[in-house]
């Protein structure tokens, strides 16, 4: 063994074998891969093999289907059988909100590349004739996936990884993982140390013994879960086709064909299982290796019950089998790909409750990730920094509890559930409560999502819900009259220091704002795709304050902290007097916008608000109601306004001044819902959506953001290569022909003649220009204004027209006032 290499992974299940083999494919073959164990010892060799075409996520489906494309051809690629079985599946609906689910995810399905249909009742029987169809409105049917043989895939991947140079090690556990001072990890295993520049956390259900070697910790519970396999099935031992995987709601599992015999796996609901998760971590002893646990047909009888009506040809067979084992599940159900909060070149690829589906997937990207900065496709929803420091162990238990038994639970935007909430809240929270506000979390924070009136709860699922019409009596409050919102869940910055200046002229792509001033500027990578969006006001000569969105406060931290010697580094000069401090939790916002804002403001303050004084894009330190504070004068609704940043334990007192001098005018609260319409309104892009790690600001047509004369700044060089080759798709902005439902983001974009020319990022209802609004990513060709194109909405085609210009006020005059 030897005892320097590039990259160490700890872990040899599908995940590690997983990375492995894409890092040697995107050309790191100095890879040592290490395993306690014999390889997919932990919860991999136990694993039903399922590997699903159907997800919700648009990302994710791309995780799956590279899997599904991968492993057919992995026998042939490396030697090693991997069992693949392309029975196809079948997801069964019994809610017309689930019907709308499924023709969302067909619609997308267009660019991820796996084909799905939308099928009846009639259709399903045809396709699984045994199978009682009682109640069942609809299936999701995706021909080309099935399920594999998971220690085939595991081992496949790792004889791949090993062909291309990359080092195996297997019984050999590690003791420890300590970061030098140049930076470099030492790995100490019981057959030697190895000094390393990158660390992965590929260790599956043990991933936060080894997170707690380096003084972190991973968000996830490892979950009891078991199979039953039956006897052999005499219907199947006359046929050679294979049934296809269903998915089913009713009985919370899933059921197949195994060989001749069936098979059913079971994800408990009734919450007094969820306490068979391993306590009080989440997972057993790190020496433990193939552990499988004493088979329990108590917690799983009612939903066997349920199987069986829907099978029941299966009722008289007895069981030869049951695989009773651990899987890992993250609060939100998505996998841990990316680097650990605070650490540098130390990576999570864990956390996944279906790890076969997503191995080779979580492979393939994190591998591009960590060698050329950045992956193909959007990574924010498994990046580990999507979890703060509010995600205490309570938080993390009950909501991986929750993921667990909503296996198969449709999970409807627009609904809230009780588990994990109010972690970070402002002062505000249970005053807007009585006023009815429901709120939505975003990073931990609660936060205003909409106004309801008394006693109405909201309804759910992808098409307009019965917020419909308070939303569009809060948007008429902020264009007409005056409006108030808590936005304290900004993530907030103050970066100071003689060198201040300095250090975010060469981290950000715009130029520095004068005194007072207020700019929008980006963090790009050295291949100038986004990193982050910061809005910068400078208060004084040395003096910055950052503000950007709540899920960007742990990235932007490491990014701040992380880049400051790297920037220093590359342009050769000392950027040591920088403070860079998180003031997240300091102070809270208040968004005071609307035609009468101003008349509200001079009610409770003396200082000068007056548009001659106080321009557009300035920001300064005033008073309000006695309390001194940060007004910015800028908004995300494009309406004369400003943000009032006060002290946390001051909002109280100013959201009452605030609304006591509104009150004459018609003051109202708003909500992130109508934030939403009105920024589509004034075409305003949105981080994470339209600006993300796959774009450059070309693209993205966001020329207006970058100065190219302002001296060097990381990924300068890479923007004018993108300027001068031209960019192959573009960024536009659609008024569509909508009916019931709006873009909500993922939907294909056709031409005119039916060819899928790109996607849709994020879109709602202008209720004030009174249409339905979207932003895509169309092939340049198609990106010229009054273009015609359809957008396919729940499975209708929507005409959609390429717009100029921002249907509210395109001149921004309102926002200068």
């Amino acid at each position: 063994m030897k005892n320097k290499t590039k990259v160490v992974i700890v872990g040899g299940g599908a995940m590690g074998c997983g990375l492995a083999y894409h890092l040697a494919e995107e050309g790191w073959t100095d890879i040592m891969l290490i395993e306690k164990a014999e390889l997919t010892s932990g919860s991999t060799w136990h694993a039903a093999g399922q590997c699903p075409s159907f997800t919700g996520s648009y990302n994710l489906a791309k995780l799956h289907e590279y899997s599904n494309t991968l492993y057919p051809k992995l026998e042939e690629l490396t030697g090693q059988y991997v069992g693949w079985h392309e029975c196809g599946g079948i997801r069964l609906a019994f809610t017309d909100e689930e019907v709308d689910w499924f023709k969302r995810v067909a619609g997308f399905s267009h660019n991820v590349g796996f084909h799905m249909e939308v099928i009846s009742p009639e259709r399903i029987k045809e396709l699984v004739p045994h199978l009682n169809v009682d109640g069942v409105k609809a299936g999701a049917y995706t021909a080309s996936d099935g399920h594999v043989d998971p220690a085939g895939i595991a081992n496949a991947m790792a004889i791949g990884a090993r062909k291309k140079g990359a080092e195996i090690v297997r019984h050999n556990l590690v003791l420890d993982i300590n970061q030098l001072p140049s930076g470099e990890w030492e790995v100490v295993t019981e057959k030697g140390n190895i000094i390393c520049e990158h660390v992965v956390n590929a260790a599956g259900c043990y991933a936060r013994q080894v997170a707690q070697m380096v003084g972190c910790d991973v968000p996830m519970t490892n979950m009891l879960h078991q199979y039953f396999v039956t006897d052999s099935v005499k219907e199947f031992e006359g046929s050679d086709a294979e049934m296809p995987v269903i998915r089913d709601p009713s009985a919370s599992a899933y059921y197949r064909q195994e060989q001749k015999s069936a098979l059913m796996g079971i994800y408990e609901t009734d919450p007094q299982w969820a306490e068979e998760a391993w306590a009080p971590k989440g997972h057993p002893e790190w020496e433990s290796e193939s552990e499988l646990f004493t088979g329990s047909f108590d917690k799983s009888l009612t939903h066997l019950e349920k199987v069986l009506e829907r099978m029941p040809i299966w009722a008289e067979s007895g069981f030869k089998r049951i695989v009773h084992g651990a899987i890992p599940h993250t609060p939100d159900a998505n996998p841990l790909l990316g680097p650990a909060p605070g650490l540098k070149n130390y990576w999570m690829c864990n956390g996944s409750a279906i790890g076969i589906a997503q191995g080779a997937g979580a492979g393939k990207y994190l591998a591009q990730w960590m060698v050329h900065g950045e992956a193909e496709i959007n990574m924010a929803e498994f990046d580990p920094r999507r979890f703060g420091n509010w995600c205490n162990e309570d938080y993390v238990r009950e909501k991986s509890f929750e993921d667990y038994n909503r296996m198969y639970a449709f999970s409807a935007p627009g609904e809230e559930l009780d588990t994990g909430r109010k972690l970070r809240t402002s002062p505000l929270y249970q005053i807007l409560k009585t006023k009815n506000c429901i709120y939505t979390q975003a990073f931990g924070w609660e936060r205003p999502k909409w106004f309801a009136p008394e006693g109405v709860e909201e309804t759910v699922g992808y098409k307009r819900s019965n917020s419909f019409e308070s939303v569009a009596n809060e948007c008429k409050a902020v264009r007409e009259r005056v409006g108030v919102m808590d936005l304290s869940s900004f993530a907030k910055f103050e970066v100071s220091g003689p060198d201040a200046g300095e250090f975010i002229n060469k981290l950000t792509a715009n130029k520095l704002p004068k005194q007072n001033g207020i700019v929008l500027t980006h963090a790009l990578n050295k291949n100038g795709v986004f990193e982050t969006e910061f809005t910068i006001t400078r208060l004084a000569e040395d003096k910055y304050y950052l503000l950007s969105g709540s899920t960007c406060e742990s990235r932007d931290w490491d990014l701040l902290n992380q880049r400051k010697d790297e920037v220093a580094s590359d342009a050769d000069v000392t950027l040591s007097k920088v403070t860079i401090k998180n003031v997240s939790d300091d102070y809270g916002i208040l968004v005071l916008a609307g035609p009468d804002s101003r008349k509200v403001l001079e009610k409770i303050t003396e200082d000068d608000v007056s548009k001659a004084n106080f321009k557009w894009l300035t920001g300064r330190e005033i008073t309000v109601a006695g309390i001194e504070l940060v007004a910015l004068k800028l908004n995300y609704v494009g309406e004369l306004g400003w943000e009032l940043h006060c002290p946390m334990d001051k909002m109280v007192d100013l959201y009452q001044a605030i609304f006591a001098a509104g009150t004459p005018f018609g003051i109202a609260d708003f909500g992130m819902y109508a934030v939403n319409s009105m920024r589509m309104e004034k075409a305003y892009k949105g981080f994470g959506t339209e600006l993300t790690n796959e774009i450059t600001m070309v693209e993205a047509d966001m020329g207006r953001f970058y100065k190219l004369d302002q001296g060097e700044f990381v990924g300068k060089d890479a923007l004018l290569q993108r300027i001068d080759q031209g960019a192959a798709i573009k960024c536009v902005y659609l008024q569509i022909d909508a009916i019931d439902a709006d873009v909500y983001g993922g939907e294909a974009v056709f031409s005119a003649d039916n060819k899928v020319i790109g996607v849709a990022t994020s879109g709602g209802y202008g209720h004030i220009v009174k249409q339905s609004l979207a932003f895509a990513y169309v092939d340049a060709a198609f990106s010229a204004a009054d273009t015609v194109l359809q957008v396919e909405i729940l499975g209708e085609m929507c005409q959609a027209k390429v717009l100029a210009d921002p249907l509210w006020d395109p001149a921004c005059e309102r926002s200068r006032s």
